[in-house]
């Protein structure tokens, strides 16, 4: 399927055009759990999976997958559980290492045994979990502006208190995700009316905003820093891409991340800020390619 870059004209289109597959109890979860996810593209040059962080779903790369797609490239983007459209229900752990599991879990019910993977924010902290764990997964691997060591956004942790935020009314939430997303861009004019409409959708009900403090309660520095013996570990080629305004992934630690693990490289992208996949879709995309070219 070659995708236009208006495919998905809006959020809406885009969450239509994602498929459902339920995981059996015991893979991802002790329950059986729906994920959603988009699966475009021929692998005629393999298959690239995108992983999202929080507060975000698939969406965030609405802008890249076209020209992956068009430059020979299967995507799969999913939504991790808890987030965006896949199963919300208050059963399950939302925590890095239960979100590999529903990854491995996916991969192996598409038949897919070799992936290339792209992590952002705490989806890079799945994808190294992926990359150090289950190695014969990995490919090639993309880091990018992702939590890491023991840096945790201030108000994503506030989220994960649900003393605090359960009584406070939705609008409140919506406030304060609007703030995050344009805080993590360097470029106003890319908070578009549809791209702030698509982030906030799935968290402004009474379901998503419990799921959201759910997955904001998963948050814990323990997983992360459980990592850092372990990146010297990794063996597949890495690329660490960096939006260098972000105001809490901070370069620094996309540097020293680059430096733990053997052979990767540092991309510095100027002038774009945590949400580089909107900020800068055009130069994420290029250098995502460029790498995997290699």
């Amino acid at each position: 399927m070659q995708l236009e870059p208006t495919r998905w004209p809006t959020w809406q289109a885009f969450k239509a055009d994602q498929q459902d597959l339920l995981l059996p109890a015991g893979t991802a979860a002790h329950i059986p759990v729906t994920v959603r996810y988009i699966d475009v593209g021929e692998a005629d040059r393999g298959t690239v999976l995108l992983m999202h962080g929080i507060p975000t779903w698939g969406y965030l790369y609405h802008a890249v997958i076209p020209p992956l797609v068009a430059a020979g490239y299967r995507v799969i983007a999913p939504d991790f559980l808890g987030h965006g459209w896949s199963d919300r229900r208050d059963r399950f752990d939302r925590s890095f290492q239960d979100q590999a599991r529903m990854i491995v879990a996916l991969l192996a019910t598409l038949g897919l045994g070799r992936v290339d993977v792209v992590g952002h924010d705490t989806g890079g902290a799945v994808a190294l979990i992926l990359a150090i764990e289950h190695a014969a997964l990995v490919n090639r691997l993309v880091i990018t502006n992702s939590v890491c060591y023991d840096r945790f956004d201030d108000d994503m942790l506030d989220f994960g208190h649900p003393l605090r935020w359960k009584p406070r009314p939705i609008a409140d939430l919506v406030a304060a995700l609007e703030e995050s997303l344009a805080a993590g861009l360097s470029n106003p004019g890319q908070l578009t009316p549809e791209f702030r409409a698509g982030m906030i959708a799935p968290w402004a009900s009474e379901e998503g905003k419990l799921s959201l403090l759910r997955n904001a309660s998963a948050l814990n520095a323990n997983q992360t820093m459980a990592l850092v013996d372990r990146h010297g570990t990794i063996t597949a080629p890495t690329l660490v891409l960096w939006g260098m305004d972000d105001p809490w992934q901070k370069a620094e630690d996309g540097r020293q991340l680059a430096s733990e693990i053997p052979g990767a490289r540092f991309w510095a992208v100027e002038g774009a800020s945590h949400w580089i996949q909107q900020d800068a879709p055009e130069r994420f995309a290029k250098a995502v390619l460029a790498f995997l070219a290699e």
